[in-house]
């Protein structure tokens, strides 16, 4: 069963690599770098930090993104230590070059969600929620199109960042509440 599961799970990005043009391979190849060593989400993060509305929002995105560095690059993907994609797919070709061997789960998507949902929750305007998740989501599918990732490994990602992403709102009450108790 878990065989058959693996094999549909390389047969996706088969079909992904048929429908590739270069105008896409440009963009995704380009976005999914975006979040090498999860740069964008950073320094967004931190440029929401110098404007009072949006430091919240930022703070605890980088939190969010610090538990999800931790879960992710230093515990999972060394647990399962599962090898990239074009390393056993027979015909995949990758876009870009990945020097981490293990590719379960996504850190890219893991940093895009634990990110993204943080500002989601804090967004007051409807359209910038959906525009949160809308790029995090677009990271996640720039890891299955570069061939870097399985799916599983995005969807694993995708869990692990909302998770994180949690884990900030838990970190946040629990500080407020505190914070709270010592202007008594």
């Amino acid at each position: 069963m878990l065989e058959t599961f693996l094999n549909l799970d390389g047969a996706f990005l088969l079909r992904l690599q048929d429908l590739r043009i270069p105008i896409l391979n440009t963009f995704f190849s380009f976005y999914t770098q975006l979040g090498n060593i999860g740069l964008v989400w950073i320094l967004l993060s931190a440029a929401m930090l110098l404007h009072p509305k949006t430091r919240k929002a930022g703070f605890w995105a980088l939190i969010a993104m610090l538990f999800g560095f931790l879960c992710t690059n230093v515990v999972l993907k060394h647990l399962v230590a599962r090898t990239r994609p074009w390393l056993v797919v027979e015909g995949l070709t990758h876009l870009v070059e990945e020097h981490d061997p293990n590719s379960f789960p996504s850190g890219h998507t893991c940093a895009a969600f634990a990110c993204c949902v943080t500002w989601a929750r804090f967004a007051s305007r409807r359209w910038v929620k959906v525009l949160c998740l809308a790029l995090a989501v677009l990271m996640g599918f720039s890891r299955l199109y570069v061939g870097v990732h399985f799916p599983t490994d995005v969807i694993a990602g995708c869990a692990v960042g909302c998770f994180c992403a949690l884990l900030s709102w838990a970190a946040q009450q629990e500080a407020e509440k505190r914070w709270r108790g010592r202007k008594r």
